[in-house]
């Protein structure tokens, strides 16, 4: 297996005069990727301890999380996403850590949704997530939930996890989602090979004709603490196949450019599921996304590294058409391919942040 460095996410250098943002039209990458797709990070804290995103054994009670201070405030957040939007964003995502974590998150938003933004979705292990604080997220305006669930099984679930909590919470939560007016709702499941993939059977068959979408995620190397081996990973084919012999699938179009999981749908009617193949069928080339985390770096791929400081450029004084011109210039010089990078040549060394820094 051959093993390659790539240096990703290498800081802008600001130029010392701005003309503001590049002629109203928005930028393109070095590959001809347009910026369509926003991921907020709004805390780095979670309430769980999955084994693939934030072990235990090294994200321990006693680990210090950013404080408060340090995070960006939702009218930092805010601008950020006005300017954005000038560039392109259509579609923000709302992550952590775990997102509900932080509070008043629902004010932040609505404040999102004021701006125009056509789809805004969060992502949530749903632990948190009360009749009343759903309520209070449709009502902002979120458009979509969607939840992590890796098993139903009581073990195999605190073994993923890294918890106490039982995986009927999750399911409660579900419905409580749904009773709020959300829908369908998206469950994610990551697929560890020799410990959650004898839940692959029983999770379809508890979300068949529920009208949610369960999609499949392969085990990823984002970030350097979760032990990552190629042979921990179970292609989406395998899964595929697997369901296909219980219940026979059939591919559907994508929605639109750039959309990361390939969905199927059961034969018989009982409804769809996604695959999310970033090891094995790398989507890179239509990666339209950018990642922007609880301290204000910006990243332009999910296995970045270094990112970009916005927070000192905010905090420093810098103006709404310098902060829209850098943005663009971050873009613009893209050049990020590292799953199609790591398909071809086997793992990459990079200097890559944790998932739950940068969103997953």
């Amino acid at each position: 297996m051959w093993a390659i460095i790539m240096r990703m996410d290498t800081p802008v250098r600001l130029p010392e005069k701005h003309s503001g943002p590049v002629s109203g039209i928005p930028p393109v990458d070095i590959y001809g990727r347009g910026l369509r797709d926003l991921r907020i990070s709004v805390t780095d804290r979670c309430n769980l301890r999955c084994r693939y995103c934030m072990p235990r054994e090294i994200f321990g009670d006693s680990y210090r999380f950013l404080p408060s201070a340090e995070l960006m405030s939702f009218d930092e957040i805010v601008l950020l996403t006005e300017c954005l939007k000038g560039l392109g964003v259509e579609k923000i995502r709302i992550t952590g850590g775990e997102p509900l974590i932080r509070k008043n998150i629902e004010a932040l938003i609505a404040r999102i949704s004021a701006i125009g933004i056509k789809d805004i979705a969060l992502t949530t292990n749903a632990l948190l997530l009360s009749r009343e604080k759903a309520r209070a997220l449709k009502s902002a305006g979120l458009d979509r939930v969607t939840v992590s669930l890796d098993a139903l099984e009581k073990d195999t679930f605190q073994r993923m996890t890294g918890s106490s909590r039982e995986p009927g919470q999750v399911l409660e939560a579900i419905d409580v989602a749904r009773e709020a007016g959300f829908g369908p709702i998206k469950i994610n499941m990551v697929v560890q090979r020799g410990i959650n993939e004898h839940m692959i059977l029983p999770m379809a068959r508890h979300f068949r004709g529920s009208g949610h979408i369960l999609r499949f995620i392969e085990y990823m190397d984002v970030g350097t603490s979760n032990g990552w081996s190629p042979r921990d990973v179970v292609p989406a084919a395998e899964i595929r196949e697997m369901i296909s012999r219980e219940w026979p699938l059939k591919p559907l179009p994508r929605h639109y450019p750039g959309e990361v999981a390939r969905r199927y749908r059961y034969r018989d009617g009982a409804g769809e599921l996604g695959f999310i193949a970033s090891v094995t069928e790398p989507f890179c080339g239509g990666c339209t996304r950018l990642r922007l985390t609880a301290e204000g770096r910006l990243y332009t791929c999910l296995f970045g590294g270094r990112g970009h400081d916005l927070l000192g450029l905010l905090r420093g004084g810098a103006g709404r058409d310098e902060i829209a011109d850098v943005l663009a210039t971050i873009w613009s010089g893209r050049s990020d391919r590292y799953s199609e990078v790591r398909k071809k040549f086997g793992q990459v060394d990079t200097d890559r942040r944790e998932m739950w820094q940068i969103g997953g």
